[in-house]
């Protein structure tokens, strides 16, 4: 399942930068999440956020309603 949430957010974010080969998504287990970090190339990271967060928002949206096995939630952070 994990995997599956990995892609969702690659192919989420890859036609929105500049830089695809630059994406990076890293995975950090909690007691109470899964943490999918992002990083993008710093020329992208606006486009990811988005103007006043919506991009970043409707990510977030689309991920956090993928169910995973267990109790934990997903959470994704955009790291610059």
């Amino acid at each position: 399942m994990q995997k599956d949430v990995k892609e969702l957010v690659l192919t989420i974010v890859q036609p929105l930068v500049s830089h695809p080969d630059d994406i990076q998504l890293s995975v950090e287990e909690t007691d109470e999440f899964m943490e999918y970090n992002l990083r993008v190339n710093p020329e992208d990271i606006g486009r990811v956020i988005g103007k006043q967060g919506r991009v970043a928002k409707a990510i977030r949206t689309i991920v956090y309603s993928v169910r995973i096995e267990g109790s934990k939630k997903v959470r994704l952070n955009i790291v610059d």
